[in-house]
């Protein structure tokens, strides 16, 4: 297998619904039985949505079958799911848990309150010797309903050598059915004992735990509502031009090369390019940006925009999983299960939380047996399941990941892609951001200012051979020279020996006569003399436009001039970061009197000009060693390299592949101003996130001391069992609840 065969495979991303997941300590156990199969380079298991990312060179069956051997079972997951099918499942599951709790309920509390008013027979007398093992059998069918699935779980853990949360839960509320089992059954023998049995007590946790967790599934519905938004831009249909007639077919069944039909009102089923009518249309899903954009032929269109007013034809280019669409899904998907740094604490303490409490449980449970009041048993066994019940560490477990979903989520629906959970923690930390100039504070749309002909050459000839020699390139200065050749309908030279110089040039061969096409920097390197048109290079360059100088067998034939405007809010975004504290540098490849007067119409104060592409990444690198938290900006393949190297690279969406795979963030559009808000957006989940986290551990050092009983000797009070399952449910609410509020926070 070759390296590129290679790095397809390691690339390969498969998705998974894990079930059985219910607490941050299965995550370690899904996580650890993916990564021992054989092909997988990398897992994240995210507890949030019960799902696994898993990349590598591997089949779906031999990951199921690991997951299913850890106790767990598992699905595949398509990207383009049925927005209607998901809610529907999240809406049965829901009512299937919420059934579950109001079982358990409807027997507990009439119980509950029938023994405290002292209703119900003595444990003992005549009328309980039949009444309390009815309610002894009946509590049992209520636990194999209502908590079935905690105590299959649990088994499942316990022969794997594992514990999580459903150990606890089977471990408290079996207890406490068993415990009230032997009080009924040896009254009379164990005097010792106190006379009260606690089936009401397993059946109201059970009660508070499914309501708890059906309350969580239904808040956690709603975090994944920017995935189901972008799904549902997807048409299910298109309507395609079939020899000559229109028809509408399923979406499945486009073809590249498929010429398709859009009317007034009417979503882009695929992308392509547009080729008769024209229109405006909606992209403000995909990019955040409301105004819609004008096509005209030769335009691009994609998938799940929305077509206003006029009707068009357009060619399919890119279809099914390969559309900009389906790429954003996914993307925003691997983000949401990608895990950053802090998380990773959370995971490694919640892995040996539940051996820990149910030793702290043993623990209590020796602690009150052996010194505790009469009768010692019955206050050992109280506060033992106390503590067993009240240390389910779901809200821990979900802390982090919650959060990641909402915030990616949330940047998703403003035109700003996230793709992994350290860029989410690292971007509200930069304090330096270096721009790229071209496409990133400028336009990247450069139109031919003025063309000077040299040596009794025509404008019209230099013109002609500086598109030639530029035919081949991607840069934004070349397609401004072809445009211009292009309006005078020039016919270009065949170019031959053509080599592309990185941040200086062009050089080829047109009619046997070398051509050299570039910047100064590219006249030095061949030993070309300038110098009597230095000044006329000067004043284009203060007025910020770029020159280009031609050279035809070692003598300057022309030189051409190109302006490209700074985008309309690139100022604004730069004095945004620069009241926030955050040093802006330019680096461009440009001269550096060219490079200074868009610096100054944009506000930067420092700028590194001629800079070759390979130094871009140097100057990040040097940054980063100098303390800085360096964040890029960048639209070229020039700027892949310091994308890469910086601690976030932000990509801007309109610009080259290249740079976008090499970003951590990708701006849809091309607005700065999305990077300020790329930060708040960080700082705010980060934030959201230790706000959760502080509130976990806090609930879980306070619960469990006070469950185990530590204020009883002061001041009399012990932890209800009851109190515990509501308190330890309620808990896993709070968090997915205060992680929802990112999806209101405002970015602008």
């Amino acid at each position: 297998m070759d390296s590129n065969n290679q790095a397809d495979s390691l690339n390969k991303v498969l998705r998974l619904s894990i079930l059985g997941m219910s607490c941050a300590g299965c995550v370690g156990a899904v996580e650890t039985a993916l990564n021992a199969v054989d092909g997988v380079a990398e897992v994240n298991v995210n507890f949030a949505d019960r799902s696994a990312v898993v990349k590598g060179e591997v089949t779906t069956e031999l990951l199921i079958k690991a997951v299913q051997t850890a106790g767990y079972d598992a699905a595949a997951m398509e990207q383009m799911e049925d927005p209607e099918e998901q809610e529907a499942m999240e809406l049965q599951r829901y009512l299937r848990v919420m059934n579950k709790a109001k079982v358990a309920a409807s027997f507990g509390v009439p119980l509950m309150l029938l023994g405290h008013f002292a209703v119900l027979p003595s444990i003992g007398s005549v009328s309980g010797q039949w009444f309390w093992p009815i309610i002894a059998a009946s509590t049992l069918a209520i636990l194999y309903y209502s908590g079935g699935h905690f105590f299959s779980a649990a088994i499942k853990s316990l022969k794997l050598g594992q514990a999580n949360m459903d150990t606890l839960i089977a471990l408290g509320t079996g207890s406490a059915w068993l415990y009230s089992c032997v009080v009924i059954d040896y009254s009379s023998n164990l005097t010792s004992l106190a006379p009260h049995a606690y089936f009401e007590a397993s059946v109201i946790i059970l009660a508070f735990i499914n309501f708890g967790t059906a309350l969580e599934t239904k808040a956690r519905g709603k975090t994944s509502s920017a995935i189901r938004e972008l799904i549902g831009l997807q048409p299910r249909t298109a309507r395609v031009v079939r020899d000559g007639a229109e028809k509408d077919i399923a979406i499945e069944e486009v073809g590249l090369d498929e010429i398709l039909r859009v009317r007034p009102g009417e979503k882009i089923a695929v992308d392509g390019i547009l080729i008769e009518g024209h229109s405006t249309i909606d992209e403000s899903m995909l990019t955040g940006e409301p105004i819609a954009v004008e096509k005209t032929e030769g335009s691009e269109v994609i998938a799940g925009t929305m077509n206003q007013k006029g009707s068009f034809l357009f060619k399919a280019t890119r279809i099914g999983w390969d559309t900009a669409l389906a790429q954003i899904i996914n993307s925003v998907r691997s983000a949401q299960s990608s895990k950053p740094a802090i998380a990773k604490l959370a995971d490694k303490i919640s892995s040996i939380f539940v051996p820990v409490v149910v030793v702290i449980s043993i623990l209590t449970f020796i602690l009150w047996y052996t010194f505790g009041p009469d009768p010692s048993i019955a206050y050992a066994f109280v506060t033992s399941m106390t503590v067993l019940v009240i240390a389910c560490p779901c809200a821990l477990g979900l802390a982090t990941p919650i959060s990641v979903m909402v915030a990616v989520g949330r940047s998703a629906q403003s035109g700003i892609l996230i793709r992994n959970g350290d860029a989410l923690q690292s971007a509200g930390k930069l304090s330096c951001l270096i721009l790229d100039k071209t496409g990133t504070v400028t336009e990247g749309k450069p139109e031919v200012s003025e063309i000077i002909a040299l040596t009794n050459h025509q404008e019209a000839t230099i013109l002609k051979w500086a598109a030639s020699i530029e035919s081949g390139s991607e840069h934004p200065l070349a397609a401004a020279i072809l445009s211009a050749a292009e309006q005078q309908q020039l016919k270009l030279e065949k170019v031959t020996a053509f080599e592309a110089i990185t941040g200086h040039g062009i050089i080829g061969k047109i009619a046997q006569q070398n051509v050299f096409f570039g910047n100064q920097a590219l006249m030095d390197l061949k030993g070309v003399k300038y110098a009597q048109h230095k000044k006329k290079i000067e004043t284009l360059s203060a007025q910020g436009q770029t020159v280009m100088l031609l050279a035809i067998d070692n003598k300057i034939a022309g030189i051409i001039s190109a302006s490209d405007p700074i985008k309309k809010d690139s100022a604004d975004a730069i004095k945004k970061l620069q009241n926030q504290g955050v040093r802006i540098i330019m680096l461009t490849g440009d001269n550096e009197v060219t490079a200074l007067a868009i610096a100054k119409q944009a506000g930067v104060c420092e700028v590194r000009a001629e800079v070759l592409a390979e130094d871009k990444a140097a100057v990040t690198a040097q940054l980063q060693q100098q303390g800085e938290v360096v964040g890029m900006v960048g639209d070229g393949i020039n700027d892949a390299p310091a994308l890469a190297q910086a601690n976030v690279g932000f990509a801007i969406g309109t610009g080259t592949d290249v740079a976008i795979e090499s970003a951590d963030i990708v701006i849809l559009q091309g607005s700065l101003m999305k990077v300020p808000e790329a930060m708040a957006l960080s700082k705010a989940t980060v934030a959201n996130i230790k706000q959760n986290l502080l509130g976990a551990f806090f609930f879980n050092s306070i619960g469990i001391p006070v469950a185990a009983g530590v204020l009883y000797p002061f001041f009399g009070i012990l932890l209800s069992p009851m109190i515990a399952g509501a308190a330890m449910a309620m808990s896993s609410v709070t968090v997915v609840t205060n992680a929802n509020r990112l999806r209101w926070i405002k970015l602008h």
